[in-house]
């Protein structure tokens, strides 16, 4: 019986790669595929940044707790997620992937770190 690709984890794999190239290359000091800076790649790389707030009494201020980077959309779908800490910094950082029909599912990595540093690459407006 021939094994069925999961196209989803196959682009998280694809995303986390490319991810680890942009950071290392923005770590290192150098240009990254024709951008000047490695960091100017990194913020153009994703589709949006977005956060949202945890649960709270009416009338209460909100505070930001977790963001969402969306990488691509449609099937597959892939995603980096986390909490951020009382400063508004990212404090983790997994990344999830979803196809048409399938809920978002974490795709387990030892590159946790790669994708925090990443994500640390981002305003979250607070």
């Amino acid at each position: 019986m021939m094994a069925t690709e999961n196209h989803s984890e196959s682009q998280a794999r694809t995303q986390i790669d490319h991810i680890e190239e942009m950071v290392t290359a923005w770590q290192n000091g150098r240009e990254f595929d024709g951008y000047g800076d490695a960091l100017d790649a990194i913020h153009d790389h994703p589709l949006s940044v977005e956060v949202r707030s945890n649960w709270h009494a009416p009338g209460q201020a909100a505070e930001d707790a977790e963001y969402c980077i969306l990488l691509c959309t449609g099937g597959p779908a892939v995603r980096i997620v986390g909490e951020l800490d009382s400063h508004g910094e990212p404090d983790s950082a997994r990344i999830e992937h979803q196809d048409w029909g399938t809920p978002w599912t974490e795709y387990h990595t030892d590159k946790a770190d790669v994708l925090l540093d990443y994500a640390r690459c981002f305003n979250y407006g607070t």
